[in-house]
């Protein structure tokens, strides 16, 4: 139960631990209860003491028992401290609910330490009249993100209500989301599954890989075009880790063309002259977020999605079908 007011701030929500999440981590808990939390936020609420276990403060590790009465009371949402810009967006559809956008390459999501401006959210707060605030002071309405170099379809919460059911639909896998890879190599099937663990590396903290312990991630391909010694891939995203794409491709041997973090100097071992120099010049990881299959958050209608290939991906496809 909750004592709410109309977008849940400063509500009081009572859970009650059942049997079958004996044991849970108390964070691990609190962001599965089925309200849209995700489980940084829920860390961050119990270490600030918005979250109590059977009346008193706990520790996010905390492991929760059947019967324990688990309180959590959100913080009011703060107000954004966040510079509107007039940056042009290319929006692919809005309503009163969201805004669905096609980002371009280069354009960082949000603020943080090197891009204190000229972000996504800068744009959404001068294009929009009010955004979700669960989000956060520097990411308002944010529900999923694309790398700085990677383009496609974005949605955007412009209410905390649509925010929630958003987060929800990421959470539970009911969204369809779909890349366009060009990769090196040729796959030797048209399709495949990735089945593979995916964590921080273990020694280079900035790079994602493959681990034993990671969190389960799942990538499946298809083949759409081959060309000598590369493939445009379509890719779908059953899960949602950090540079899912560019880790599982590299993992079987199939590194996104552009991508130096994952596929370094493979032009090296391409034949023709042309396509190598194509590939060579490639100023970032060959990837685009090309449609996106969801039930709208108010309407719960089926939505489809769909961003154009960028120029400079059409260009790099262009020099390999003429090969």
């Amino acid at each position: 139960m909750a004592d709410a007011g109309p977008d849940g701030s400063g509500a009081t929500v009572t859970l009650i631990v059942p049997g079958e999440s004996s044991g849970l981590r108390l964070d691990r808990f609190v962001a599965g209860a089925g309200h849209g939390w995700s489980r940084s936020q829920a860390t961050r609420w119990i270490d600030d003491g918005h979250v109590t276990r059977n009346g008193r403060p706990a520790k996010p590790a905390a492991l929760v028992q059947p019967g324990d009465v688990v309180e959590v009371t959100p913080p009011p949402v703060q107000p954004t401290e966040v510079l509107a810009q007039d940056i042009p967006l290319d929006v692919l559809f809005e309503d009163s609910h969201i805004v669905v956008i096609n980002k371009p390459v280069g354009l960082v999501i949000h603020p943080a330490a090197g891009n204190p401006d000229g972000t996504l959210v800068n744009a959404l707060l001068a294009h929009c009249d009010d955004l979700s605030g669960i989000g956060g002071v520097e990411r308002p309405g944010i529900v999923h993100r694309l790398d700085k170099d990677t383009s496609g379809v974005m949605i955007v919460a412009k209410n905390d209500a649509a925010h929630r059911a958003l987060e929800l639909s990421f959470r539970w896998r009911t969204t369809d989301k779909r890349y366009l890879a060009v990769v090196y190599g040729i796959p030797k099937a048209a399709e495949g599954v990735v089945d593979a663990p995916i964590a921080r590396h273990p020694t280079d903290r900035k790079r994602m890989a493959v681990v034993p312990d990671g969190r389960p991630s799942r990538t499946l391909w298809w083949v759409r075009e081959r060309f000598p010694g590369a493939a445009l891939v379509e890719c779908r995203l059953v899960t949602g880790r950090t540079h899912q794409v560019r880790v599982h491709m590299a993992h079987i041997g199939h590194a996104l063309v552009g991508d130096q973090t994952y596929a370094g100097k493979q032009w090296r071992n391409l034949d023709d002259p042309v396509l190598a120099a194509a590939c060579r010049s490639f100023p970032r990881q060959a990837l685009h977020a090309w449609r996106l299959t969801l039930t709208h958050p108010a309407s719960g209608e089926p939505m489809t999605f769909e961003a154009p290939l960028p120029t400079d991906l059409r260009e790099l496809l262009e020099v390999l079908r003429s090969a």
